[in-house]
């Protein structure tokens, strides 16, 4: 099948070659983001394959079918950036990655809940400048810390065993309980227990309307005074202003993201030589303890690839005509916040 690549970047092209060797689909890449301006590079190509920032509304779903687009493959397992009821509509399937990196992204977890607990960040700007002193890069022990995990997916679950292995009581909030997560002595509860009573709280679900701003001005005044709060599943589970207010009062100790509401502006770009014009951004990067990654945690060689041979196959699988068990399509609003799919 002919498909047009957007949003792609050298390790993009060089994992979707490699690996589309077998299958010999005709791939065309293009370094900018689908949207309604550039949806005419689309013409005539029966499929789009796209990433978390590319924008799959209703405005470029109908420039898209009007060109012969009947597939999205998006190459991630968020699909908040689509209009599934337009793509229903104009008879477009859409379909999806759906694990590719729960390793990854929860090691990387892991790895902002250290830095920010040992200070390590600035310990090695301190040690790079011949600054040796200790003053200011205490932390505490992991080990009988209470941990709450928001969504026991692939993800949560992964986390969960790993800060067992830290020996961390666990926490979890989740419409369907996980009984892998119990087996590992976690408790589930309500989120407000959950906020009270967890010295980290770590967000891994998916970015719905009834997740947006989980974590907000009420959500806020529940937890524990000094909670680490991490995310790196979507940037809207948190609202930022709220959250700055947070770190402001102190209620919020430690704030490490590799994601971020507006995002979409700033990250997989290199911006360096630029003034940036988000302030609420740049106010979060003045914090010290706050901790920022430009939406990497999904990055690794493992998961490249595997993002590289699932999308294939699902593109092969529409091709070819066979129930693809990728295909998202649009469902009525749960009345209950569910947070397991990531």
């Amino acid at each position: 099948m002919k498909v047009a690549v957007f949003s792609t970047k050298a390790y993009d092209r060089q994992f979707l070659s490699t690996v589309n060797s077998p299958t010999q689909h005709e791939l065309v890449f293009f370094e900018p983001r689908l949207n309604r301006d550039t949806a005419i590079l689309a013409a005539g190509f029966p499929a789009v394959c796209v990433f978390v920032h590319d924008q799959v509304d209703a405005p470029t779903l109908e420039l898209l079918a009007s060109r012969g687009t009947r597939l999205v493959v998006l190459r991630c397992a968020g699909f908040n950036n689509v209009d599934l009821q337009a793509a229903a509509d104009l008879g477009i399937t859409v379909v999806r990655v759906p694990a590719y990196s729960p390793y990854g992204v929860a090691e990387h977890t892991v790895g902002l809940i250290l830095s920010l607990n040992r200070k390590i960040h600035r310990a090695y700007n301190r040690v790079r400048e011949g600054n040796f002193s200790l003053d200011g890069l205490l932390g505490f022990n992991l080990h009988e810390r209470t941990v709450g995990i928001i969504g026991i997916g692939k993800i949560g679950l992964i986390l969960g065993q790993i800060m067992k292995g830290f020996g961390c009581h666990l926490l979890a909030y989740d419409v369907y309980h996980n009984p892998e997560l119990e087996a590992l002595g976690g408790k589930y509860v309500e989120l407000p227990e959950l906020f009270a009573n967890s010295d980290i709280i770590s967000l891994h679900c998916p970015l719905t309307p009834e997740t947006h701003h989980l974590i907000n001005a009420e959500a806020i005044e529940q937890i524990k005074p000094g909670v680490m709060l991490i995310n790196t599943s979507r940037g809207a589970l948190i609202d930022t202003q709220a959250v700055i207010e947070g770190l402001k009062s102190g209620r919020i100790g430690y704030l490490g993201v590799d994601v971020y509401e507006q995002e979409s502006e700033l990250f997989f770009e290199d911006l360096s030589g630029e003034i940036i014009q988000d302030d609420i951004f740049q106010r979060l990067t003045t914090f010290p303890n706050v901790l920022i990654t430009g939406h990497q945690a999904f990055f690794t060689a493992e998961a490249l690839h595997n993002i590289a041979e699932t999308t294939f196959a699902n593109i092969t699988d529409v091709e070819q005509g066979r129930p693809c068990v990728n295909e998202i399509r649009a469902q009525p609003s749960p009345k209950v916040i569910d947070v397991s799919r990531n």
